[in-house]
């Protein structure tokens, strides 16, 4: 490693001591490092960090010199990271300030053992599916980050009656899903908002989709796996004139009637796995699989 990235939230100073210790390895390796700009700013203000540091905004800021990209936070920091290094081919490693995430695996103390492990090559890259959406007509907020890790998201707005969502795929009719909304989620997203709505794990490295109805009215709806190459088109309609649609965590209001199309995007987002660490092993500690709970409880 010759130059690196680091981001976090812009509003949590509670992670200094793992920041200024991430600074300190990579200072004694000389390792070059940028900090977005509104994080490093955080710091500043309180003359926090040991030294200035360049800093970045904006995804026309980076390029692929950077080998790698930190980020400091929970699964939630790495969702926002994507939008600064989109189809850069940046890995990302996130270390992990608050509960365990499928995503941001590297543990507080572990940081200075992490470098070393990096910098001697026992890692492996794992590559993450995105989704792109385009709508028609076209939405204003979607014309510069249309894209999405975990999921794509519609929903009802100000109303407490359901939605329907016509759902098409490869142009063929699905089904029209009445609803609180409609998930459609990539492999990662799999653990997320889709997990709650009692949608399927999907491992990382599957070629799929998951479409999962929140609430539905039918009992008889279920997530539904398809081929991540499948090309999906929602139409949304319900009470009122307007509904939700969520990239990850942004979130634009559409119109009734729009036209959603959605398609695995022509990128992915590399993520750092070391050696010692594997999906499976971070699933059994999320989600206790496997554990007898009643004992743990009795104890």
């Amino acid at each position: 490693m010759k130059k690196v990235a680091i981001y976090g939230q812009s509003y949590n100073t509670n992670a200094l001591k793992e920041v200024v210790t991430l600074l300190e390895v990579l200072q004694e390796k000389n390792i070059v490092v940028f900090f977005e700009k509104e994080f490093y700013d955080l710091f500043q203000q309180d003359n926090l960090l040991p030294k200035k540091y360049p800093t970045f905004s904006h995804f026309n800021d980076l390029n692929n010199s950077f080998d790698l990209f930190f980020t400091i936070g929970g699964d939630g920091t790495i969702l926002r990271s994507v939008t600064y290094i989109r189809n850069l081919n940046i890995p990302v490693l996130g270390i992990n300030t608050g509960r365990l995430g499928f995503l941001a695996t590297i543990q507080k103390d572990e940081i200075r053992d992490v470098i070393e492990l990096i910098e001697n090559k026992a890692y492996n890259i794992q590559e993450r599916t995105l989704l792109t959406v385009k709508t028609a007509p076209t939405t204003e907020a979607l014309t510069d980050i249309n894209f999405a890790l975990n999921e794509v998201t519609v929903a009802r707005k100000n109303t407490t009656s359901m939605i329907g969502v016509k759902t098409y795929l490869d142009n063929e009719y699905l089904t029209n899903y009445w609803a609180d909304g409609l998930i459609v989620a990539t492999p990662t997203g799999s653990t997320g908002y889709s997990l709650s709505c009692n949608g399927p794990v999907v491992l990382p490295n599957s070629k799929s989709i998951v479409i999962t109805p929140i609430a539905p009215h039918n009992l008889n709806a279920r997530p539904l796996v398809i081929s991540d190459n499948t090309q999906i088109r929602l139409e949304v309609s319900g009470r009122e004139h307007h509904f939700l649609m969520s990239l990850d965590s942004r979130i634009s209001t559409i119109a009734e009637n729009t036209q959603i199309y959605i398609e695995k995007a022509s990128f992915t987002i590399k993520t750092i796995v070391l050696t010692n660490q594997s999906f499976l092993k971070t699933l059994r500690g999320k989600l206790l699989w496997g554990e007898d709970t009643r004992n743990a409880h009795n104890l």
